[in-house]
């Protein structure tokens, strides 16, 4: 069990009572693949789609993106996500830190996109991507840092979190740093 809020502010409101503002949320996307009651379609194309349209909305490039919060389960459907990640970043994913929360706090179902957006907005305010822990052996290799085990000091100004639910519900947020 477990929980997490957000709190979505009008920037305009933040700064005239003086709040500290970590990060925007300047993206987000929608898509339902309906392709099985569990299950996401093979080929990840529900989840590429998903990430792309928060980045467009977002006006980034996948190259602009320094850490993903994967909705990564421990399931086979890890690998269909590593899938869709890899071709949405393509040469990037060499820059790109991602990790699972889940590691660390389970699958909290309805409460995991609330505390996995909590942890992409720590990650930017701390600069430091959490760790995949027990990650000893991916099943593939990857060029995107996995961040196994212990977490990872690095610059972090843009921070996408993915949510793939059952059905195929998908939902990915991108979270910028404020500079205002």
């Amino acid at each position: 069990e477990g929980a997490g809020v957000v709190i979505l502010e009008e920037l305009e409101h933040a700064k005239a009572r003086g709040a500290k503002i970590y990060t925007e949320v300047t993206g987000y996307g929608l898509t339902g693949d309906a392709y099985h009651i569990t299950a996401p379609a093979e080929d990840g194309d529900g989840a590429f789609r998903c990430m792309t349209a928060a980045l467009n909305r977002a006006k980034l490039s996948p190259a602009d993106v320094d850490y993903i919060n994967a909705h990564g389960t421990s399931t086979m459907a890890d690998t269909i996500e590593l899938g869709a990640v890899e071709r949405l970043v393509g040469n990037a994913a060499s820059k790109i830190s991602m990790s699972s929360t889940k590691s660390s706090i389970g699958h909290l179902l309805g409460a995991a996109g609330a505390a996995e957006a909590i942890f992409s907005i720590l990650a930017i305010r701390d600069n430091i991507a959490p760790a995949t822990i027990n990650l000893d052996n991916p099943e593939r290799e990857t060029a995107l840092d996995l961040v196994p085990n212990k977490p990872r000091a690095r610059q972090i100004d843009v921070a996408l979190s993915n949510s793939f639910g059952f059905g195929g519900t998908n939902a990915s947020l991108v979270f910028q740093r404020y500079n205002g």
